[in-house]
C-alpha cells in the first residue's frame, strides 16, 4: 500500500472576523482533501461550510465510483442538504459556500471546484493556479485582462457568480461544477486555499514561503496563515497543503530558485546598513543596480495609477477618483444605523453605497441616481415584496436613474407574498449585479425604454412569468446570466427572454434552457444568429431555441 501523502491544515478567523465561516477537509490516508468558504453573513455561512464538510467526508470516503464521478456526486449532494436546509429554516435563507476538493488516485489528482476558493500546483520556483476563479473580477484576472495586483486590490474582488448551496442543481449541470483531472508528481505539491489568502499574499510569495518552510507542511501552512494576517487578515484563511513523496528533496537540494521574504519576527534581527543586509560578498556599485531595478519596477507598478493622475505626454490628465470614505457607506440591517432600505434610501446621495446585512426586508425599493444598493453578503439580503400591496409594482424600481446599481440580492416571491415583477427598470442606466429573481407572476427583470442597462452574473429562475422582458428603445447587456425554469405558470407558457420589437439588447454568454415557451422570443429575424452564437441554449438547435414573432 503507498504510503500517505505528508500534508498539513489550518484555519483562521482572521483580523476582521469575529467567526470563521471557513472548513478545511485534510485526511490524507484516505486522499482527500477540501477547503470550504461559507457565505451568508451571520450564522448562514458557517452552517452551510459545516454542512459540506460532513457531506464530503461521508461520500468521499466511499469510493463506490471512479474520482470524477464521485467529486460531482460530493459536491452535488451538498448542494442538496445545504439547499434544503435552507429552505426549512428562514434564518438561513441564502446561505452558500465555495468549494476546492482534491482527491488523489495514485500518481493523479481529480479536483472539483465552484467558487473562488483555489487550488495551486507548486514545483520548485514554480506556482501555477490550476482551478478558474467563478466571479467577474476572478475571470477577468484568468482572462489576463487584469494583473494579479490589480486584482487582489479590486473593489469587487469577493463577489462570485457560482456557489453551492443557493439553488437545485445536478451532478452533470453545466456551468456548476468544474471538474479536472491532473498529474500529481512526486516533486510537487497542491495547495488548497479560500481567498482569504490569495486575496492577501500573492502566489510568488506564497512558493516563496512554502519552499522555505519544505520539510515541514504545518509549518508552512502556519506561515501562509500568519502572512495573510499580517497583510491585514481582512477576511478568514484556510489553507491545505500536500507534499508529494520528492518535494522536499528537490528544494533543499537545490534550494529555492529565488530570494525569499523575511521570516516573520526577523526584521529585528537585520543588520543595520545595505551592505551588511545585503551580505559582505556585494560591492557598492551591485547595491547601485539593486536600487535603479527597484525603482523602475516601482514606476512599471504604479504606471496606471501615475498616469491617471499626470497623464501620458501631450495628454490632459485624467480626474482622480477619490477614494470613498467610510461615512459614504449607510449600513441597513444587523449592526448598521438603519432598520430598513427604504430609509436608508431617503437619506442616501449620489456616490453613496447603502449595505444590506443578511436577512429577510420586506419592502419595496425605488433606486436613486447614482446610488449602490449591495447585498453585504452574495443573496444574503432577502427581498419580498410586503403582503396585500398592489400587485403590479414591482419590488425594485429604477426610473430615469443614472449610475446605480443592486447587487447580491435575491428577490423572492412566493403564493404568500405574491410578487409580479422582481425589477424593473425604466429609462435608466443601471448595473444589475449578482442578483436572484425568482417567483415572479409577469417578470422576473423588465427594461423599458432608453437607456444601457446591463445585467450581470444574475439567476433569473423558476418565475411563472417571463424571465427577463425587453421592449421597445431598450438596449441593454446581459453577461454571464442564467435564466432557467421560467414561463412555466398557468396558461401561456413564456419564454426565457423577450425581445420586443424595437429592442437591440446584447447577449452575452448567458445560459437560457428549460423555459416554458422558446428559450428567447424575438420581433427581429437579425437578431437570431447573433443571440444563439453568443450563448448557451442546452442541445437545442437554433429554430427550436429562438422563435421569431414579428409585430410582438
Amino acid at each position: 500500500m503507498p504510503r500517505p501523502p505528508l500534508a498539513a491544515a489550518g484555519s483562521d478567523a482572521g483580523r476582521a472576523r469575529d467567526n470563521n465561516e471557513d472548513r478545511v477537509l485534510c485526511e490524507p490516508e484516505r486522499g482527500i482533501f477540501a477547503v470550504i468558504d461559507g457565505v451568508g453573513g451571520e450564522s448562514g455561512g458557517e452552517v452551510a461550510a459545516q454542512i459540506a464538510l460532513d457531506t464530503l467526508r461521508a461520500r468521499l470516503s466511499r469510493r463506490t465510483t471512479d474520482s470524477e464521478r464521485l467529486v460531482r456526486e460530493a459536491i452535488a449532494l451538498a448542494n442538496k442538504q445545504i439547499y434544503e436546509r435552507a429552505a426549512t429554516d428562514r434564518s438561513l435563507s441564502g446561505m452558500a459556500c465555495v468549494l476546492t476538493v482534491a482527491v488523489l488516485d495514485g500518481p493523479q489528482v481529480t479536483i472539483g471546484h465552484v467558487g473562488d476558493s483555489r487550488l495551486y500546483v507548486l514545483r520548485r520556483g514554480e506556482i501555477r493556479k490550476v482551478t478558474h476563479d467563478h466571479s467577474p473580477i476572478g475571470g477577468r484576472e484568468d482572462a489576463g485582462e487584469l494583473s494579479e495586483a490589480e486584482a487582489m486590490r479590486h473593489p469587487r474582488r469577493n463577489e462570485i457568480f457560482r456557489d453551492v448551496g443557493s439553488g437545485p442543481h445536478e451532478p452533470d449541470d453545466p456551468e456548476f461544477i468544474e471538474v479536472q483531472r491532473i498529474p500529481f508528481e512526486p516533486d510537487s505539491a497542491l495547495l488548497l486555499c479560500s481567498d482569504g489568502l490569495s486575496d492577501m499574499v500573492a502566489s510568488r510569495d506564497i512558493l516563496a514561503l512554502v519552499e522555505r518552510q519544505a520539510g515541514s507542511p504545518q509549518a508552512a501552512v502556519d506561515e501562509l496563515i500568519a502572512a495573510a494576517n499580517d497583510a491585514g487578515g481582512k477576511d478568514n484563511v484556510s489553507v491545505v497543503l500536500v507534499k508529494g513523496d520528492r518535494y522536499a528533496a528537490a528544494i533543499q537540494s537545490a534550494g529555492s530558485a529565488f530570494p525569499l521574504p523575511p521570516m516573520r519576527g526577523a526584521a529585528s534581527a537585520r543588520p543595520e546598513g545595505a551592505e551588511r543586509w545585503l551580505g559582505p560578498f556585494v560591492s557598492q556599485p551591485a547595491i547601485v543596480l539593486y536600487v535603479l531595478i527597484a525603482l523602475a519596477a516601482a514606476l512599471y507598478y504604479f504606471r496606471e495609477p501615475l498616469l491617471q493622475r499626470f497623464g501620458a505626454p501631450g495628454e490632459r490628465p485624467a480626474p482622480v477618483t477619490p477614494t470613498p470614505a467610510a461615512d459614504l457607506v449607510l449600513r441597513v440591517g444587523a449592526g448598521g444605523a438603519f432598520r430598513t432600505i427604504t430609509e436608508a434610501l431617503a437619506r442616501a446621495r449620489a456616490g453613496q453605497t447603502v449595505e444590506v446585512a443578511p436577512g429577510e426586508y420586506v419592502e419595496r425599493i425605488e433606486i436613486p441616481d447614482g446610488v449602490s444598493v449591495v447585498s453585504k453578503a452574495p443573496r444574503g439580503a432577502v427581498l419580498r415584496v410586503p403582503k396585500g400591496a398592489a400587485g403590479a409594482a414591482p419590488a425594485v424600481l429604477a426610473e430615469k436613474v443614472r449610475g446605480a446599481r443592486l447587487a447580491g440580492f435575491r428577490i423572492v416571491g412566493s403564493p404568500e407574498s405574491p410578487l409580479a415583477t422582481g425589477v424593473r427598470l425604466v429609462d435608466s442606466e443601471v448595473v444589475i449585479d449578482g442578483v436572484e429573481v425568482t417567483g415572479a407572476t409577469a417578470a422576473g427583470i423588465e427594461v423599458f425604454g432608453s437607456g444601457q442597462s446591463e445585467i450581470r452574473y444574475s439567476t433569473v429562475r423558476d418565475n411563472p412569468g417571463t424571465g427577463v422582458v425587453l421592449t421597445a428603445g431598450a438596449s441593454p447587456r446581459l453577461l454571464q446570466n442564467l435564466i432557467s425554469g421560467n414561463g412555466k405558470g398557468p396558461g401561456e407558457k413564456k419564454p426565457g427572454v423577450e425581445v420586443r420589437e424595437g429592442s437591440r439588447p446584447s447577449l452575452i454568454e448567458n445560459r437560457i434552457e428549460d423555459n416554458g415557451g422558446p428559450q428567447v422570443r424575438v420581433a427581429a429575424a437579425d437578431l437570431v444568429d447573433e443571440i444563439f452564437r453568443w450563448n448557451r441554449f442546452g442541445s437545442l438547435s437554433k429554430t427550436r431555441a429562438i422563435r421569431v414573432e414579428q409585430g410582438r
